[in-house]
C-alpha cells in the first residue's frame, strides 16, 4: 500500500462517515489473520500500518524468558540483550517479520475490509434514517412480489409489505406508487429489514395528520381510532379550541380532505364522530350514522346500553354487526343495542328502563 491508499481511506472518511483511523485498525487486525493463514504461522504478530506513507510492516512478538520453550513466541535474555540493552524478563521484543511479497496481501484484505465496513456503515445510516420513522408513513413503489411479501422500494433500501397487511381492495402492480405504515424497524445480520402495513389503524391515523392542517398543528386531537380495514373505519377527534369544529375541519371543504384519504385507502368508508369525555354521549356519537334515544351507563362492567328508533336498529348494528363492533372498539365500552320496541318488551316503558338500570342517562334527539 502507499500514499494514494491512505488518500482514499481519507476520501472515504469525509463521504462515508467511517474514521480513517477506524479503517486502518480494522485492516491492521485482518492482516494479522492473513499473515497467519498465508504463512502458516503460530506467531504473535503485530501489524503496523504508516499513518502518513501507508507503509505496512510485520512484527513477531516475543516475551523475553531464561529458557526459551517455544522459538516461535519466546526470546532468551541474551538475545534480546543484542537487540537492546535495556530488555528485561517478561519484557516484549518485536522484531520485523515482514514477508517480501506481504504486499499483495495486504492490498487484497485491505479491500475486503473497506468494503466490509463501507457496507456496514450504510447499513447503519439506513437502519438510523428509518428507526425514527417507525410508526410513521412512507412512500414507495411497487417492485415485485412473492408468496409472503409484496416488496416497496424506498430509495434507498427495499421494505417488505406482508401480504397479511394488505387491504382487501388492494391490488398492486409493479411501478405502482403506495402509502404505508411503518410498524418495525429492525438490524438483522443481513441489514436493516422494514416492515410495512396498509391494515393498521396508525396508517389512518398519520393520513389524517397529513391532510389536516388542524391535526398536525395540535389544534385538533385524534383521541380513538377504529378500524376494519378495506371496509369501514371509525375515528374520534377533539378539538382544544372551542371555536374549531374537529369533524368539520378532518371533512374539510366540499369533504375533500377525507375524499383524499378514502381515495388512498380504496374507498374505505370513514365516520368522523365527536369525542365526549362523558360516556354516554360518546357511545352515542360513536354509533353514527343511527340516531340515538337514549343510552346507559354501567360504570361497574364498562357496559353501555342504547336504545335506538326500530327502523334504525338495523343501521345502529352495521351489516354483521360491524357498526356495533367498530363503536365499542372506538370508545373501550361494550355496547348493548336495542331497538325502542324490544327495550319496551324486556324492560317495560322507556322511563322504567331508565330507572330499572339506576344510571344516569342522556336522550339524543
Amino acid at each position: 500500500m502507499n500514499m494514494d491508499f491512505i488518500d482514499a481511506l481519507s476520501e472515504i472518511e469525509r463521504e462515508k462517515g467511517i474514521a480513517k483511523e477506524v479503517l486502518i485498525d480494522a485492516i491492521e487486525a485482518a492482516l494479522i489473520s492473513s499473515y497467519k493463514r498465508n504463512f502458516n504461522t503460530a506467531q504473535n504478530v503485530r501489524v503496523d500500518i504508516n499513518r502518513h506513507t501507508g507503509l505496512i510492516k510485520v512484527y513477531a512478538r516475543k516475551t523475553v524468558v531464561d529458557d526459551v520453550l517455544d522459538v516461535r513466541l519466546e526470546i532468551s535474555l541474551e538475545a534480546a540483550r543484542e537487540i537492546s540493552p535495556n530488555y528485561q524478563l517478561t519484557d516484549i521484543v518485536e522484531i520485523e517479520v515482514t514477508p517480501r511479497d506481504f504486499g499483495r496481501i495486504a492490498a487484497q484484505t485491505a479491500k475486503q475490509v473497506v468494503t466490509q465496513r463501507i457496507r456496514e456503515a450504510e447499513r447503519g445510516l439506513i437502519y438510523n434514517a428509518f428507526v425514527d420513522k417507525e410508526e410513521d408513513i412512507v412512500t414507495g413503489i411497487v417492485q415485485r412480489q412473492d408468496l409472503r411479501n409484496v416488496y416497496i422500494d424506498l430509495g434507498k433500501i427495499e421494505a417488505a409489505l406482508p401480504l397479511t397487511e394488505l387491504m382487501p381492495t388492494d391490488k398492486f402492480k409493479q411501478g405502482d406508487r403506495v402509502k404505508a405504515y411503518i410498524t418495525k424497524v429492525e438490524n438483522t445480520t443481513k441489514g436493516p429489514q422494514i416492515i410495512l402495513s396498509r391494515t393498521h389503524p396508525g396508517l389512518l391515523k398519520r393520513l389524517f395528520e397529513l391532510e389536516v392542517p388542524e391535526i398536525f398543528d395540535g389544534v385538533v386531537e385524534i383521541r380513538s381510532v377504529a378500524r376494519e380495514a378495506g371496509f369501514r373505519s371509525k375515528i374520534a377527534v377533539h378539538s382544544r379550541n372551542a371555536e374549531v369544529d374537529p369533524v368539520g375541519s378532518c371533512v374539510g371543504p366540499k369533504g375533500i380532505r377525507v375524499q383524499t384519504i378514502v381515495n388512498e385507502l380504496k374507498g374505505e368508508k370513514i365516520d368522523i364522530v365527536r369525542w365526549m369525555e362523558q360516556v354516554d354521549e360518546y357511545v352515542a356519537n360513536a354509533l353514527s350514522p343511527s340516531k340515538v334515544i337514549e343510552v346507559n351507563v354501567f360504570e361497574n362492567e364498562k357496559m353501555a346500553r342504547v336504545i335506538v328508533p326500530d327502523y334504525q336498529l338495523s343501521l345502529a348494528i352495521g351489516i354483521k354487526g360491524q357498526n356495533a363492533r367498530l363503536a365499542a372498539k372506538l370508545t373501550g365500552w361494550k355496547i348493548d343495542i336495542k331497538s325502542e320496541t324490544q327495550a319496551e318488551q324486556e324492560y317495560g316503558r322507556q322511563k322504567t328502563y331508565s330507572e330499572e338500570m339506576h344510571q344516569d342517562s342522556i336522550s339524543i334527539d
